[in-house]
């Protein structure tokens, strides 16, 4: 997992609006998109139909309380971390209960995300899953998408020596406000990627460019207003993504 690094600042407990120095025309975001040597996926909600910490959330019987903080982090209404501690904190799954789940709900894929995966790398370019999620709920995806788990950015639960509840590993990236960002931003540094773009339903993958030198509202599974209004593409179908990689492979 990635190092701990310092959180991205708030103000009155909202999340800080991105550079104003970043407003790139639809055209600008297609053109890198067609040129894209880094796709950043969120997952939730995005490469699978499913909300993970929702779901486990009604499998423990606490389902409506924790809906509600999950629409307040993707809304961007409220800092991700305090919504994160507050909907583990309804939850405080075990161990068992987490084993439980997993095996009862096998991973699902949303319809178009393999034809895209393989239209990416048919490119050269190179995938990742950067999420607020959990590990136990993404490493099922990333393996049927034959991603390594060296390419995936989450959270982690912790449990005590009894198998109960004793939080979430603080210091993964993506477990407080601009950890998509600063992923990004290691992904440049590290690779220098030069047209590395984020994908994703929610405002923390909205808030992720810059540093991602692009990023593509998706809507196919549920539309944030905030995330359709703000993106400079907005598409509700990964096989319009597709299509545009295609195209630009047969004019070229």
């Amino acid at each position: 997992m990635p190092t701990k690094t310092p959180a991205a600042p708030v103000t009155n407990g909202r999340i800080k609006h991105r550079s104003v120095s970043y407003d790139p025309t639809p055209e600008q975001v297609k053109a890198i998109w067609r040129r894209t040597d880094a796709v950043c996926f969120d997952v939730d909600s995005t490469i699978t139909p499913i909300e993970g910490i929702d779901e486990i959330a009604t499998f423990c019987g606490v389902g409506k309380e924790v809906a509600e903080w999950t629409k307040q982090a993707m809304g961007g209404n409220l800092p991700f971390k305090t919504c994160l501690q507050e909907r583990l904190n309804i939850i405080r799954p075990t161990r068992t209960q987490v084993e439980s789940f997993m095996k009862k709900h096998p991973p699902v894929l949303t319809e178009g995300i393999v034809d895209l995966v393989d239209a990416i790398r048919a490119k050269g370019g190179v995938v990742y899953l950067i999420s607020g999620g959990f590990d136990f709920f993404i490493l099922p995806l990333a393996e049927l998408l034959k991603i390594p788990e060296e390419n995936v950015f989450c959270n982690r639960l912790m449990w005590y020596y009894n198998g109960e509840y004793a939080g979430f590993d603080e210091s993964a990236l993506t477990c407080d406000n601009g950890g998509k960002g600063r992923a990004c931003g290691h992904l440049k540094r590290t690779h220098h990627y030069q047209n590395l773009v984020m994908i994703g339903d929610g405002s923390t993958d909205l808030e992720a460019a810059p540093p991602a030198d692009a990023f593509i509202g998706f809507g196919g599974v549920v539309i944030r207003e905030r995330v359709r209004r703000e993106a400079k593409w907005f598409v509700t179908s990964f096989m319009e993504l597709t299509d545009e990689l295609t195209e630009a492979d047969s004019d070229s």
